[in-house]
């Protein structure tokens, strides 16, 4: 009963660390399914939620073990997602004892995120790529550039402080439309819409709506709603926050930044 306790303590997470940074369900599901097989378990059922993990082990027809786990939020960290994926396929092969699955998922978990200056870097070239890309000009994707700065550095702090997703994006694009605006009537950027789109793609839930599509495609329909609602609801917040400010400076300045 140890033994499979610790398999199902394995598998439980390993399927934790593949939801906590958005994999879909079926993949999560399918992770701990191989997993329990690959070491013997007898019998294994699961069920995962979008926030949430069930599984029931049975040893000997008899002997139960049982975990529910609440996952209250996801990220996205493709590398812990290859990362265990990589760490499953092993287990089926057996190249690995529980043990030593324990000690690399260890490591695995503790992958950490870009660099803040990367990131930072990444999320200033991709707003002025996009705000080029979509019609603005030399001016207005230099702008961009410093609202992706500003951006990334604002989520950096709010991701320290654990402040609502929907507070964050709703501030966070409110923040950088006002910056925009600031570079408009100073003259440096000559679109207003342009720097806007440029500088809030960062925030769009892209990774969300389609991993809630695939959920759709895999038949879990209840998880995939719930990704769903939660991109539209994070679109809805980015909008009140640019809205907001597009409206308030367009009454103080008589609408010389639309």
């Amino acid at each position: 009963m140890k033994e499979e306790a610790g398999i199902l303590e394995l598998s439980f997470q390993m399927g934790e660390t593949l939801l906590k940074n958005g994999a879909e369900i079926s993949r999560v599901q399918e992770t701990m399914e191989r997993v329990a097989s690959a070491y013997q378990v007898e019998t294994f059922h699961v069920y995962v939620l979008t926030n949430a993990i069930f599984a029931e082990g049975v040893e000997g027809g008899s002997q139960h073990s049982v975990e529910l786990r609440h996952i209250p939020g996801t990220t996205t960290h493709l590398g812990r997602i290859c990362a265990v994926n990589q760490l499953s396929r092993e287990i089926a092969q057996g190249q690995h004892t529980v043990e030593e699955a324990f000690q690399i998922l260890e490591k695995i978990q503790k992958t950490p995120y870009s660099p803040l200056p990367l990131a930072t870097a990444a999320c200033a070239v991709g707003s002025a790529s996009f705000s080029y890309l979509f019609g603005g000009d030399a001016f207005d994707a230099l702008t961009a550039l410093f609202c992706g700065v500003l951006l990334e550095l604002f989520l950096y702090w709010a991701g320290k402080r654990d402040l609502s997703k929907f507070l964050t994006n709703l501030t966070a694009s409110a923040l950088v439309t006002l910056c925009g605006a600031v570079f408009l009537l100073l003259g440096v950027g000559h679109h207003m819409d342009k720097i806007i789109i440029g500088s809030i793609i960062r925030l769009v839930p892209g990774v969300a709506l389609t991993t809630s599509i695939r959920d759709f495609f895999h038949g879990d329909y209840l998880s995939g709603a719930i990704r769903m609602l939660d991109a539209f609801l994070v679109g809805g917040c980015i909008a009140v926050g640019v809205g907001v400010v597009v409206r308030c400076l367009s009454l103080v300045t008589g609408g010389a930044v639309l």
